[in-house]
């Protein structure tokens, strides 16, 4: 059994997901692979790593992601006999959400299986985001586990998540796929990666914990980040760029307002800007490094420019399945 699925970067609306906010956000031409095979023993290996695990419990490593979707979905050490193989395309701690990416294709490669199929899409963002959290310990929203699992451009609606499935009533997100209602091939957009690593949970514990406290100023961040996820839907339908792009650069500078971005984030971001970009924003957790998300209609001047200051560059890929099985 073989799934792949893809990473992403947040258009609009991030990290407003974590808040019972709206997000707009692409998939990207990078994924991560899990195969399951039978063994006599449980085997985890990632690219030529490999290990034969003697315990469930988290130890801090590479193949921590292996050991939480085990425990998470009730196995056991005897029980798993077989290896899990995994890889990705996508950069690790980039803000494309490729831990999540990862964790999906795994957890796909468990429930098949165990219960022939998970009941829907929607089932298996929410079980992989309570591992991600639960078990991983990871201060993290929705958005990544949908994008994983529906791939492709979305809008997505997480109103009343806001508990983020403390509340046993709480809904399944709604899910918009615009690709069918936006008339181009490509988005005007490019990402751009410092080449600095960052982890998502360090920069979203801290805000959460300020939202939760009733600091006015991430609660009204987060509800107007949100709004101009709703507002942007519009501007893309319409393929109106410049509108589009005032809202990503009102996004980004709430996001920075609030402490989360970093220096190498807004270096590239002035690099975008001073080279014909209209737009700029974080395509996820910022921090002290990860990846910005530029909105040019100049990309022969734009690029280039961001391409001295940036160790990748990396097209949206609106069109990417989520995930599938190989």
């Amino acid at each position: 059994m073989r799934f792949s699925a893809p990473g992403r970067a947040g258009i609009l609306g991030n990290p407003s997901d974590m808040y019972g906010g709206t997000v707009i956000s692409c998939a990207v031409p990078l994924r991560a692979r899990c195969a399951l095979e039978s063994s006599p023993q449980l085997v985890f290996q990632i690219g030529a790593h490999s290990l034969h695990p003697d315990t469930l419990e988290p130890q801090g490593d590479m193949f921590d992601v292996f050991r939480v979707a085990l425990s998470g979905l009730g196995y056991s050490l005897a029980s798993a006999r077989f290896s899990l193989q995994a890889e990705s395309d996508i950069p690790a701690q980039a803000g494309l959400a490729g831990s999540t990416a990862l964790l999906t294709a795994i957890i796909a490669c468990l429930l098949t299986p165990r219960d022939g199929r998970w009941q829907s899409q929607y089932h298996l963002c929410e079980i992989t985001r309570k591992v991600e959290a639960d078990i991983l310990k990871v201060a993290c929203g929705f958005q990544d586990q949908h994008m994983a699992a529906f791939g492709g451009f979305n809008y997505m609606d997480f109103r009343d998540k806001q508990s983020l499935q403390s509340d046993s009533h709480e809904p399944f997100a709604t899910v918009e796929n615009l690709n069918t209602l936006v008339e181009t091939p490509t988005l005007p957009m490019w990402l751009a990666f410092t080449g600095q690593k960052r982890h998502s949970g360090a920069v979203h514990t801290s805000l959460r914990s300020r939202w939760e406290s009733g600091e006015t100023m991430v609660v009204e961040g987060m509800a107007r980040i949100g709004a101009l996820a709703r507002e942007g839907k519009k501007a893309i339908l319409a393929r109106d760029w410049h509108h589009l792009s005032k809202l990503m650069n009102e996004n980004y500078e709430i996001t920075r307002s609030l402490g989360g971005s970093g220096d190498a984030l807004d270096h590239l971001a002035q690099v975008a800007k001073a080279n014909g970009a209209l737009g700029v924003k974080l395509a996820g957790a910022g921090g002290e490094g990860g990846t910005i998300i530029a909105l040019t209609l100049e990309p022969d001047r734009t690029l280039p420019a961001l391409r001295e200051h940036a160790l990748q560059l990396i097209p949206l890929a609106p069109k990417a399945p989520g995930l599938f099985t190989y």
